[in-house]
């Protein structure tokens, strides 16, 4: 009996956790007008195609440091599917609070704004026990060390969160319209140094150590190169999802992928960091 009452409290616990990790994870996005508008004008099956796709990252997620520590695939994806409600429920609260969901709108409108909020908000309540949470010694999450096909996997989850903050503003379009070829490959180079830099080489806790028997310049090519490739991939994803690339030429794509690269190149050394 003792146990169970231990149980559920440690569960209600998670649940808070999770719901504070939505909301300083997505807060600032809940505040801007174009996610606002996402949720009323953004195409319905690209807006699901994005929910449909989170719920394997975060069920990656949680492999790494997600709600409690889990030995098998159903529990991963049962906390997925939690995270995500518990994201959706803080979303539509606060955006009710703020008068941005009212009755009198559609149904379609409402269940729009809340499912572009719920991704983000998804991401900081997995992401709550690792960064929030306080275990006493020894009940912590059991540190799992990715294989190199998992720090790629979190390479792209965090480069997805931190990407999707800013793709679908004006201002990334904006950014990459003024600059030139030259300065976009600057902007590649340094996207590229500056994630090499935060996980190998500047000893930030959860960093990874360079084995010696590696030389330096394998690690460059088949983590920070590969992983910077990933990068402009789900920079691609995202600003396909949002329809940059839609009516536009490839020279403007390449440039908003290498714009959108940046954040996503900071996330994607953040997550592996984090985690």
């Amino acid at each position: 009996m003792l146990s169970a009452l231990r149980a559920d409290a440690a569960f209600l616990k998670g649940l808070g956790r999770a719901f504070a990790g939505a909301l300083i994870f997505s807060l600032p996005m809940m505040m801007t007008m174009e996610m606002w508008w996402l949720g009323f004008y953004m195409d319905p099956l690209r807006l699901a195609l994005l929910l449909v796709l989170t719920f394997p990252v975060l069920v990656g997620l949680s492999r790494f440091g997600g709600m409690r520590p889990t030995a098998h695939l159903r529990d991963d994806m049962a906390d997925a599917l939690v995270v995500m409600l518990v994201a959706a429920i803080a979303a539509g609260v606060i955006l009710w609070i703020f008068g941005i969901l009212t009755p009198e709108m559609a149904p379609r409108e409402i269940i729009g704004k809340v499912a572009i909020q719920t991704v983000p908000g998804s991401f900081g309540a997995m992401l709550a026990r690792s960064q929030l949470g306080a275990e006493p010694e020894g009940e912590g999450p059991e540190r799992r060390d990715p294989t190199y096909g998992g720090e790629l996997f979190l390479m792209g989850a965090g480069a997805l969160f931190l990407s999707f903050n800013v793709a679908p503003t004006e201002e990334m379009v904006a950014i990459a319209y003024k600059m030139s070829a030259w300065q976009g490959v600057a902007l590649a180079l340094l996207s590229l140094g500056l994630m090499h830099a935060f996980v190998y080489a500047l000893n930030f806790r959860g960093g990874s150590r360079r084995p010696e028997a590696i030389p330096a310049s394998i690690i460059f090519l088949r983590f920070s190169v590969v992983g910077y490739a990933v990068v402009l991939l789900v920079s691609l994803f995202a600003l396909w999802i949002f329809s940059r690339t839609d009516s536009s030429g490839l020279q403007e794509i390449i440039s908003a992928a290498i714009v959108l690269s940046f954040p996503g190149a900071i996330g994607a050394a953040a997550a592996r960091l984090l985690l």
